[in-house]
């Protein structure tokens, strides 16, 4: 199996997808074989999807196997990955972001495709027919639930009663970001606070950017998750703290690396309930009759240390909601 872990990440190269096929073909005529796309490089998000196909009785080498294309937050590359996993004839294709689920919708209506993670909007975008009954060949999982974005920043409210004035960074080549700004936008308007919004399209736009709101006085920063923001998201972190920005962000893995807070959902959840989807089209289950489900559940997580070198306090009452307190 060293040999095709070998090809994560080898996207568009002939040699890569000659030993992929090699490989398949040493599984009997009868294991599914599951692509799995990712815009960015989440590993953690997979191994928990992968541990929950072992329990459901997949064993790698034995009954499935994998071919996994991670994009690291290159949006070319990931329209080559989603071509070689079409060309494999994979038996499903798993995607993490709502890119990687329309790069591999429009390059297959054939192949059954589910969702680990994505945005609310699969309807507005064609993704599916409705979130009941997707109809076509895409199901699985959303990470939005209605409002979150506005939760999130009453959440910021509640930790910055005073501020005025703040500035959000997102990913300016992830459409699906675009919603969750204009909900912000919205929010912001509504409670009277200038919203400085910075859209980025490289990591050497990072010390710029964050130079512009010092020098526009931000007092916060919220940070729209995306694949390409998530694999920067230390030196993210690093730079609100040098730049004394108290940060919002939309997974716990930012806070991990040192933002200030985070309200998501589990994604590991969401990666094992897409395992669930997976295992049910593998014995039949037609994508379009599976209803898309929308997490219920929300974790807030502080990092204390963080608080501490911002000189933030951190309000009682949002201490007792969070799910987890890094000191």
């Amino acid at each position: 199996m060293k040999r095709r872990q070998a090809l994560f990440g080898m996207i568009g190269l002939g040699v890569g997808l000659a030993s992929a096929r090699h490989a398949i073909a040493q599984l009997t005529a009868k294991a599914p074989v599951i692509g799995l796309l990712d815009a960015g490089e989440r590993q953690e998000w997979w191994v928990a999807f992968r541990e929950q196909l072992r329990k459901l009785g997949y064993i790698e080498g034995r009954n499935v196997a994998f071919e996994t294309r991670f994009a690291r937050g290159k949006p070319d590359q990931l329209q080559i990955a989603a071509q070689e996993l079409v060309r494999l004839k994979v038996s499903v294709i798993v995607t993490s972001g709502s890119i990687a689920a329309s790069v591999a919708k429009r390059a297959t209506s054939v192949i059954p495709i589910v969702m680990a993670t994505g945005g609310v909007d699969a309807v507005g975008t064609g993704l599916v027919a409705s979130l009941a009954r997707p109809g076509g060949n895409v199901t699985g999982v959303t990470s939005m639930g209605a409002g979150l974005t506005g939760k999130r920043f009453e959440i910021l409210r509640e930790v910055l009663p005073r501020m005025s004035r703040l500035a959000v960074l997102w990913h300016a080549d992830n459409p699906g970001s675009v919603p969750l700004v204009r909900e912000l936008e919205t929010a912001a308007r509504s409670s009277r606070i200038a919203l400085q919004n910075l859209g980025v399209k490289s990591a050497e736009e990072f010390a710029g950017a964050f130079t512009a709101m010092t020098r526009e006085r931000a007092e916060a920063v919220f940070v729209v998750a995306g694949p390409y923001l998530f694999s920067e998201r230390r030196r993210l972190s690093e730079l609100a703290l040098k730049h004394r920005l108290p940060s919002m962000h939309g997974t716990s893995e930012y806070v991990d690396a040192g933002g200030l807070l985070s309200y998501a959902p589990s994604y590991s959840d969401l990666f094992r309930h897409a395992a669930d989807y997976v295992d049910k089209i593998l014995k039949g289950a037609k994508p379009g009759d599976l209803p898309i489900e929308q997490p219920t559940k929300f974790e807030l997580i502080i990092n204390l240390k963080t608080s501490k070198a911002l000189g933030v306090k951190i309000p009682p009452a949002i201490l007792f909601r969070a799910e987890r307190v890094i000191e």
